[in-house]
């Protein structure tokens, strides 16, 4: 599956409204993490289909990141029936991120 974009106009009907699970990666161009986060997310995304899979930049929607209280990214977020079921901080692995995922009850 692909992984989508979004932006706070588009977030409550691509994300809160989603049937299924939702990773947000939370992330800026200038963040060296999230250049590195970036590839993985996709890999996830790719292996998984029943997750959706949406990429949120920080600088161009900084209403919303102050609204959930983001402070460091990458910030990973697992939303779950309109909630936000869980998150995490920093670079991941695929293999740390599925395992996260799958803990969360994701995939």
């Amino acid at each position: 599956m692909a992984v989508h974009t979004v932006t706070q106009a588009d977030f409550d009907a691509a994300v809160l409204q989603s049937p299924q699970p939702v990773l947000v990666d939370f992330w800026a161009a200038w963040c060296g993490p999230c250049q590195m986060m970036g590839p993985v997310v996709e890999a996830v995304a790719e292996a998984h289909p029943g997750l959706k899979v949406c990429k949120l930049n920080t600088d161009e929607n900084i209403d919303l990141v102050l609204k959930l209280g983001i402070d460091s990214i990458p910030a990973l977020f697992l939303f779950q029936n309109g909630q936000a079921a869980a998150h995490t901080v920093g670079y991941q692995p695929q293999a740390a991120l599925e395992s996260w995922l799958r803990e969360n009850g994701a995939i």
